[in-house]
């Protein structure tokens, strides 16, 4: 059974940091991209960040700068540095993989339960 479990969510000023992490589990890691997603309220699930072993990562402009994605192959870890947050970035940020990953696309065979960052003063 694949599982992917997000976990560092939370509630922060404007300016801050968080960092979220999501453990993957059930399938060989190297074959599949991993990416981050989120939804804020009233808003489509939209992509943010990707990274995989054969194309390295990937940003959607309104984050690059800000947020860093990273990745421990040995613990099936992927992670999402978050940066200089702002009140738009709050939403709930989901975990995805798949063999293909797309950030225009909201689509994967595999999700995570989310988790919350909401970024207010």
């Amino acid at each position: 059974e694949v599982q992917l479990v997000e976990s560092g969510g939370g509630l922060v000023e404007p300016g801050g940091s968080l960092r979220l992490s999501c453990v993957v589990s059930g399938l060989t890691f190297d074959d599949y991209s991993v990416g981050w997603f989120r939804q804020a309220p009233g808003k489509k699930r939209e992509g943010i960040s990707l990274i995989s072993s054969t194309d390295g990562s990937a940003y959607v402009g309104s984050v690059k700068g800000r947020f860093t994605i990273s990745s421990d192959n040995a613990k099936k870890t992927v992670y999402l540095q978050m940066n200089n947050l702002r009140p738009e970035d709050t939403a709930v940020y989901y975990c995805a993989a798949d063999r293909i990953l797309r950030l225009w696309v909201a689509a994967a065979s595999h999700w995570g339960q989310g988790t919350q960052v909401t970024v207010s003063s």
